[in-house]
Parts: C-alpha cells; structure tokens; sequence
C-alpha cells in the first residue's frame, strides 16, 4: 500500500489550483479550499494510499445498493416549459393504507368530510423534496421505509437529478426559492391532482415547501395533511458561519459569489479538476454532510455521488438564491397542521438554531434535534428520521401503526 503525508497532500491541492488558474479569481480560491480540504483529510492520506481509496471507491459504486429504488417515471412541466422528472411509488395492493383509513381522515373535520367524503376518495400522497446539489435518491432509506405502505412521490428540482436543466435559466433568468414553489405545484398537479398530500423537504426542498405555501396558500389550507421540515432554514441564511472562524467566513462571504460565477464560467475545466482531486472533495462533503465520524462509507460514498452529480454551473447558479430566501411569513400556513420539524445538532449548513426558529413560529409542531447528525441527517441516521416521519404519518391515520 503506498503512503502519502500531509505534504502530498498539500501538493495535491497546489497541483490542482494551477490547473484551474485560467478561471482567474476561481483558481485561487480553490487552492485556499482544498488546502483547507487538506488539514481535514490529512490523517486519513497519512494511512490509506491513493490507489487504494480508489480501488474502494469502484467498489462502493460497484456495490453499493443506495439510490437504486426506481418507481413509475413522470415529468411534470414548469411555468417556464422545464420538463421536472418525479417517480410514484403506489400503494401495494395488500398493504399500506386501507380505504377505512382514508375514510377516517375524511371524518376528522367538516373541511375534510367536503374533501374527501366520495365513497372512493384518492390516497393521500407523501410528496418527497430534496435539498441542494442532491436528488430524490437521497430519501433513499424513507423511501424503501414506506415503499408499499402509503403513495409517495420523488422528484428532481430542476436543474438536478433527471429534471431538465432549467429553461428560464439557460436565458440569463436568476433562479430563486419562488421558481421551486412553482415547481412543486407543477409536480403536484401532474403526480397528485387529488387526494391529500404530505410534503417533506430537506434542506433547500423545504424551502421549496415555503415557498409554495407563500404562493398558494389556498392548497396548504384545502389539500395537506400534514408537513416535514428536515434540516432547513426560514431565512438568515446569509448569517451561517459553516464553523468557521468570524475572519474565515466574512472572507468567505465576500468571495463566494464571485468564486462560484467564475467557476461556473469555467463548468468543463472545474469538473476535470474536481475528478482530479476527489479526495480532496471527499473530505469537505464529509465534513458539511455528517456530524459523526463513524458513518457507513457506502453512505458517505453515496451522498459524494450525488453531490459529485450536480454540475459545478448548477452549484453556481443556485446559490444566491439561499442569502436572499425569507419565508418566514409563509409558516403561519402550517400552523393548524401536524408538523415535524427535524435537524441535527452538527448541521453546518443549516444549523438547529434555524429549525427552532421555524418551531418558534408553529409553537405546536413536533421539534426533534438529531445528536451526533449533520446535514443528510436521513442519510447519516436514517432510522430516526424515518421512526419520526413514520409517527407522523401514524399520527393523520395515514398507515396504520401495524404497518411500520
């Protein structure tokens, strides 16, 4: 097994950073980056050579069951003409929720009795969001949970997974948190025209939920039964430090936009230097994704896959969107509905103090502090998640509590 120091590790990054020195400002900045990366992952490269953690990594690819849940394909069409892909896993027909359950909801008030007091009302759909630079895969662990037990559907937000590249911002259009309400309506009236809905969203999916209640607040009010918010924010967002020092993140600040925009300038060349320095990158999704230090690596792997996934321009193109996101004005929406909100207590990205925030303004809903969990908190300590999401669930008459 060769051995490498924190010495080639720094040379590595050095390496790297000349090569990307033709996207100005950008290459600069991602020598400081991934010598940042360097210190984290140092110990690691002291004791595992390069050839080998790649070898590991084929493997993990190779076999690695993750993300590979596949259900009926759709595409829902935007405001803007972006094709967005969903997938629906149906009920199974011996399984899940019965009819009488349905019903059950039906009888729980006079507003629902007008809704969904037909003889054969439609199942209630549990309506999955994921976060940025993930896709639908990353509800990997909930989705083969409840595979069978309630109707579910997954989707890409636009510009990641399977969904087209987003039509307005090929065409100079910034993309904000509003556009992702609109694409969930849209996914909505495509996968889930009736019945009730859930809606869970992670991270930049929940704002999307937000976003959509602050544009049609009428749904949240007629159709859903109930909401889970995971590791996402209301607003601030321009305040999170990433734990970093108060020097290192207003430097930070101050650049990344302008790092972000030349880098998406330079997509091809970055992608290169991204394979180029995979373990450099491992180490700074580790650290933004997870809070504990002995996460399953074909987990890790996964989640560096789909962030790996998303194209540095999309990376560049979304991220000004989270300084300007304030929907804190759209919880009062929420508020007579069963809520979970969910985070971990080493999230960096978007930190529990946000989350309690959120159940600041829904005094009623179920507040839940994940330890030892970062970002991909459903990723990282999937059976939690899913226990608190199948209560939930429970909870409304959704599946019967036999059914977990």
């Amino acid at each position: 097994m060769s051995e490498t120091s924190a010495e080639d590790v720094m040379a590595t990054a050095a390496v790297a950073a000349a090569g990307w020195r033709r996207a100005g400002i950008a290459g600069a900045a991602i020598g400081v980056i991934a010598a940042g990366a360097a210190a984290g992952v140092a110990v690691e490269r002291l004791t595992v050579g390069r050839g080998m953690r790649k070898k590991a990594r084929l493997a993990l690819d190779a076999s690695g069951p993750y993300g590979s849940l596949r259900g009926q394909p759709g595409r829902a069409v935007a405001d803007d003409g972006t094709e967005l892909y969903y997938e629906v896993d149906e009920i199974e027909p011996d399984g899940g929720t019965s009819r009488a359950a349905t019903r059950a909801q039906a009888g729980s008030g006079p507003r629902r009795r007008r809704l969904f007091g037909s003889k054969d009302p439609a199942p209630l759909t549990v309506v999955f969001s994921h976060g940025y630079c993930l896709g639908q895969d990353s509800w990997h662990f909930q989705r083969a949970a409840l595979r069978g037990l309630v109707r579910t559907v997954h989707w890409d937000q636009r510009s990641h997974g399977r969904s087209e590249r987003g039509r307005a911002q090929a065409e100079g259009v910034p993309v904000g948190i509003d556009q992702l309400g609109r694409d969930l309506k849209a996914v909505i009236d495509a996968a889930a025209p009736e019945g009730p809905l859930v809606l869970v969203g992670h991270s930049m999916g929940g704002m999307t939920m937000m976003a959509l209640a602050d544009r049609y607040p009428e749904l949240i009010r007629d159709r859903v039964a109930a909401v889970a918010f995971v590791g996402t924010s209301s607003g601030k967002l321009g305040e999170v430090n990433f734990g970093l020092p108060v020097a290192g993140v207003n430097a930070v600040r101050r650049v990344l936009p302008g790092v972000l925009k030349a880098l998406g300038s330079q997509a091809e060349l970055v992608e290169r230097g991204r394979r180029a320095t995979a373990d450099l990158f491992a180490g700074l999704i580790k650290r933004y994704s997870f809070g504990s230090r002995d996460v399953d690596p074909a987990v890790a792997r996964f989640a560096e896959r789909l962030i790996e996934s998303t194209p540095i321009d999309v990376v560049a193109e979304f991220y000004p969107a989270f300084t300007e996101h304030d929907k804190s004005g759209a919880l009062p929406a929420f508020r007579d509905l069963p809520v979970l909100i969910l985070a971990g207590d080493k999230d960096l990205v978007t930190p529990s103090s946000h989350s309690e925030a959120i159940a600041d303004e829904l005094p009623d809903a179920e507040l839940v502090i994940v330890p030892d969990a970062g970002h991909l908190v459903m990723l990282e300590h999937p059976e939690t998640v899913t226990d608190r999401l199948a209560d939930l669930l429970v909870r409304i008459g959704a599946v019967p509590a036999q059914g977990r």
